[in-house]
């Protein structure tokens, strides 16, 4: 275990520079990030323009999401119970030549259109606690994501956490295009008639 720790630090000092180089100040999409230790707080705010229903759409879309959001590579509803579903999902979070495989069952809490919380029940974190929250914004929806996790392993803070935010504004960023996509698409088929 602390041989992987030392491996996974090394290899994001080694790629720091990489991305701070990509990190751009002008970005929409605003991530905080803050490590103590092992715990990991993320947040997180961007606006799409859509409506809640179809921001929604994509975000709940559990089934289909390893076919838009690059870094995983399995994502299925396991069970459900009324409004909340356990999701199992595995894959990894990658910059450049650093990996970082992760694996979880969560249960989620449907509050639509406008709330998402997520409790981890198992998988290789620790903890790993999330709410989403969606607000009308002039026609737009505001995206606010806020997630409490911890660790099985130290995250060295200054470079674990240029990882960190570089991966969860890439998630969104891929939410986003999804949303975007599917919207241009909805008067193409109503047009069609399909």
């Amino acid at each position: 275990m602390k041989k992987s720790a030392y491996q996974l630090f090394m290899w994001l000092v080694l790629f720091a520079g990489e991305a701070m180089a990509d990190s751009l100040p002008s970005e929409d999409i605003s991530v905080q990030v803050q490590i103590s230790g092992n715990n990991v707080i993320v947040d997180l705010s961007l606006v799409v323009p859509a409506n809640p229903q179809e921001t929604w759409a994509v975000l709940t879309d559990f089934e289909h999401m390893s076919g838009f959001i690059s870094s995983l590579k399995e994502s299925k509803v396991i069970g459900i119970s009324g409004d909340v579903l356990q999701i199992y999902q595995r894959g990894s979070s990658m910059y450049g030549p650093v990996s970082f495989p992760y694996e979880s069952t969560r249960e989620i809490r449907l509050l639509p259109f406008n709330q998402i919380r997520s409790h981890m029940i198992s998988g290789n974190m620790l903890k790993m606690e999330g709410t989403t929250l969606l607000t009308e914004e002039g026609g737009q929806t505001r995206i606010v994501y806020h997630a409490d996790t911890i660790t099985g392993v130290w995250i060295p803070p200054v470079v674990g956490k240029i990882f960190i935010e570089h991966g969860t504004r890439e998630q969104f960023q891929q939410m986003r295009n999804e949303i975007i996509k599917r919207k241009q698409l909805t008067p193409l088929v109503r047009r069609n008639g399909n």
